[in-house]
């Protein structure tokens, strides 16, 4: 009874985000009560493996002492404390950690509290620093991948390319310009990069940054993009004299087997953001981190307008701060970026496919790298033909799953793995397994 009164209330009070409302009216959705290691436990008792870390930034689970720790540690001591015109401890040892972690040549940090602030600031940043620089240019065009996502603020938005998502709003953005995803079908590595390189330099008088999910586009579905795509990408900017910002919200933090996926391709952007699971997953806080160039851009007299007139109340909160302070040591004493590789080999073997299987009867395709995978449902496998709108048929992969004591999320018809990079990988075969069985269950009709 008290389950069915709170999902009222619910129903009456709560607005939830990237929801069609008036379905989710009509559905028994859990209400969540607590946690415990890689589950989470509703109103009734019932418990279900977190097969999406709580939207792709828990890291270590749920409840983790060390964190707790040092959450009620902090708490002992102050919980918020603004960094205009003061400073906190916690925030100055994770700006030297990140700096100490980051590729080579990041060495300023400006916090933020959510992951598409982080992504405003780097974009806030790079058109004033061009304004501001030794040879100042009035840039005025951001680049970004065609099926890009980094937000959902207006800024954000504007350097997004997910027509569902982005296409209503377009009165409101500013222009930018689109070089193709190297994850489009047909389009080899090397015809990407030389339709990149065209219009890079038709218009590098005028670009004020590039922007890259590197290795991963993951609200796009989980786009892997070719090996070799982010360092091509890096030589390009690089030759043209272009800032290359990383947007490193959903794939950094052990997600794709190393802290950064910058690393994988040996490439150092001139602005880093990091969101999600910084804290793993615990408080909202994000990190810009650059250049000591672009820092220099901004340095002078207090009256002489220089100032980066941009921030947060809760800019560097010290509990957001501490809570990623422990989760970064974590992330070594337990050994979670192995475990992270042991996790894609777990998905690479659960998740092959195999024509003849029944789970395989409405999969289009499977794209995977780290921790992550994406799994395209289609009405014909064979044609690629889709499943009608209002079928809904991921959002009917999700409730089987759900209903089966496993938490996801799908974006449209692509159902979403993302295991935290600790999970133990007997957990990782258990969510597998779960979606498989959704999956055989699937039919053409509701």
């Amino acid at each position: 009874m008290q389950t069915e009164h709170l999902r009222q209330l619910d129903r009456q009070l709560v607005w939830h985000p990237f929801t069609a409302m008036s379905a989710w009216e009509d559905e028994d959705f859990p209400v969540i009560a607590a946690a415990e290691g890689f589950h989470l436990i509703d109103t009734d008792g019932r418990r279900y493996l977190d097969g999406h870390s709580s939207l792709w930034c828990n890291v270590h689970g749920h409840r983790v002492p060390a964190i707790d720790a040092a959450i009620r540690d902090q708490l002992d001591r102050v919980a918020h404390s603004t960094l205009l015109g003061l400073a906190n401890l916690p925030s100055i040892e994770l700006a030297g950690q990140l700096v100490q972690r980051a590729p080579a040549g990041l060495t300023k940090v400006f916090f933020a509290d959510c992951g598409a602030a982080g992504v405003e600031v780097a974009l806030k940043m790079a058109w004033q620093y061009h304004r501001q620089k030794a040879s100042p240019e009035s840039r005025d065009l951001f680049v970004c991948l065609s099926h890009a996502y980094h937000g959902d603020t207006v800024g954000t938005v504007s350097v997004g390319g997910i027509d569902e998502f982005h296409s209503l709003f377009g009165g409101l953005l500013f222009p930018t310009l689109r070089i193709p995803t190297p994850a489009t079908p047909g389009l080899s590595l090397d015809d990407c990069l030389r339709h990149t390189e065209e219009i890079l330099t038709a218009n590098a008088d005028r670009i004020a940054g590039v922007i890259v999910e590197p290795l991963v586009q993951a609200a796009a579905g989980i786009l892997v993009h070719p090996p070799g795509y982010l360092r091509g990408l890096r030589q390009l900017t690089e030759r043209l004299g272009l800032l290359l910002i990383a947007d490193e919200i959903a794939v950094g933090f052990g997600r794709l087997g190393t802290l950064f996926a910058c690393e994988q391709e040996d490439v150092h952007p001139d602005i880093l953001i990091l969101s999600k699971g910084l804290t793993g997953g615990y408080l909202p806080l994000a990190a810009t981190l650059t250049t000591e160039e672009i820092y220099e851009a901004f340095l002078g007299d207090p009256w002489a307008g220089r100032t980066f007139y941009h921030g947060h109340t809760y800019t560097g909160n010290p509990l957001a701060c501490a809570a990623a302070l422990a989760s970064l040591k974590l992330l070594e004493e337990n050994e979670v970026l192995l475990n992270a590789r042991k996790i894609e080999r777990v998905l690479a073997e659960e998740l092959t496919a195999d024509g003849s299987a029944a789970w395989m009867r409405h999969v289009g395709a499977i794209r995977r790298r780290g921790t992550m995978a994406g799994i395209d449902l289609a009405l014909d496998p064979a044609q690629l033909t889709p499943f009608p709108p209002q079928r809904r048929a991921g959002h009917a992969v999700m409730l089987a799953c759900r209903e089966r004591g496993v938490i996801l999320r799908n974006i449209g018809d692509t159902v979403v793995l993302y295991p935290a990079p600790a999970m133990p990988v007997g957990l990782v075969r258990e969510l597998c397994q779960t979606v498989r069985e959704a999956l055989a269950e699937l039919r053409p009709d509701a």
